[in-house]
């Protein structure tokens, strides 16, 4: 097998959902507010629907299904409720910060989130390892799933998309990750996800998929491929 200098130049992470274990509260404020503002959906229609995509993407589909533009106050009512909630109960996904710790290739961030989300959220959990190198779907014209925001990264970071690693936990981010022609592993470890996530990401297009972060390293050390055991290193 070749060796890892000669496979992976990048490991690339999203955030919710891989970095911080915010994907469940996030649905849950997101289905409240979009309640609130008329549009009545549940946390899991949200988490079905929104899962790895843009709020700005979101908004727009919403609005596109109500005929009409939701009011001016609604981001605002929403950034304000995420960040209270997630201020009070967010935590890092499991052994996230070890496995940090361990790896040491390059590492960048590209989530659908905001900036000043991504960096919140990260400053929060106590992962400010990634700073500055912390990249928004703000900063591309099309967000996940679509390659502009990983293709992006690779870019700023001046790494080969064949080169990079992607680690996913949403189907968009997956299908975003392979159509950037890059390897995809895909995470389902966080609190969000269910015993049908694995198949969903794989059959999204998924190299591997694995659900404890200690199980990190080992993969990317050894360049890992489609249909390989996946087991902690």
């Amino acid at each position: 097998m070749s060796s890892v200098s000669s496979r992976f130049d990048l490991v690339i992470f999203d955030c919710d959902g891989v970095l911080v274990d915010s994907e469940s509260l996030a649905c849950v404020v997101h289905a409240d507010v979009l309640t609130q503002f008329g549009y009545p959906i549940t946390a899991d229609q949200v988490h079905e629907r929104f899962l790895g995509r843009s709020a700005r993407e979101a908004r727009l589909e919403v609005e596109t299904e109500l005929g009409r533009v939701l009011p001016d106050d609604y981001t605002a009512t929403l950034r304000a409720t995420i960040d209270e909630v997630f201020g009070a109960k967010l935590q890092p996904i499991p052994h996230i910060a070890e496995t940090l710790a361990i790896l040491s290739h390059p590492v960048c961030v590209a989530s659908s989130g905001t900036p000043t989300r991504i960096r919140s959220s990260l400053t929060t959990t106590g992962l400010d390892r990634f700073d500055p190198h912390l990249f928004s779907a703000l900063q591309v014209e099309r967000g996940k799933p679509q390659p502009d925001l990983f293709l992006f990264a690779a870019a700023q970071m001046n790494a080969a998309p064949n080169r990079c690693v992607v680690i996913e936990d949403s189907i968009p981010g997956v299908t975003a990750g392979v159509a950037a022609g890059m390897t995809v592993f895909g995470y389902h470890g966080g609190g969000h996800c269910s015993p049908a996530t694995a198949a969903a990401l794989t059959a999204a297009g998924a190299h591997l998929v694995f659900d404890d972060m200690r199980q990190l390293p080992g993969l990317v050390a050894r360049g890992a491929l489609a249909g390989e055991p996946v087991g902690l290193a």
